[in-house]
């Protein structure tokens, strides 16, 4: 067995483990979600009470996706021909514009739960900017700190 068939193998097996995990991420957001779903269904009438509900799903396909893009990555990584590279450049091109969307909606969901604070923590304006502030941090101990 020459090191190219090594290769190719170890390839194969490395691209089913890594679909299979995410097919099962994406199965156990949708059974997750189902039941949730059933639960909150049966104790609730509001529809305020399912979009949690769907910002977890929507957090798994986007998980899920982010697996079988990789999967479809190391597919090529083994001497990839013309052909399999335009196929992964548009199935790449989809699945980043599906996780594009799924993250947008996953923002504005959590908005909707709670408009004072951002979707993304990373989005949140430092301390000094906000508006009320105290201009420097250090002089001013957080809420139920110790001084």
């Amino acid at each position: 067995m020459s090191w190219d068939d090594i290769l190719r193998t170890g390839d194969h097996l490395a691209v089913a483990v890594v679909e299979v995990a995410g097919a099962a991420v994406i199965f156990v957001g949708a059974v997750w979600a189902a039941l949730r779903f059933v639960v909150e269904g049966l104790r609730h009438r509001s529809a305020a009470v399912f979009t949690p509900i769907r910002l977890t799903l929507g957090r798994f396909l986007t998980l899920g996706l982010e697996f079988q893009l990789a999967a479809d990555i190391l597919r090529t990584a083994v001497s990839p021909t013309f052909d399999q590279i335009g196929k992964l450049a548009a199935i790449a091109a989809i699945r980043t514009a599906l996780n594009f969307f799924l993250r947008r909606e996953i923002a504005q969901e959590k908005r909707q739960i709670d408009p004072d604070r951002p979707a993304d923590p990373a989005a949140e304006p430092p301390r000094a900017a906000r508006p009320g502030a105290p201009a420097s941090s250090a002089a001013a101990p957080e809420p139920g700190g110790s001084s």
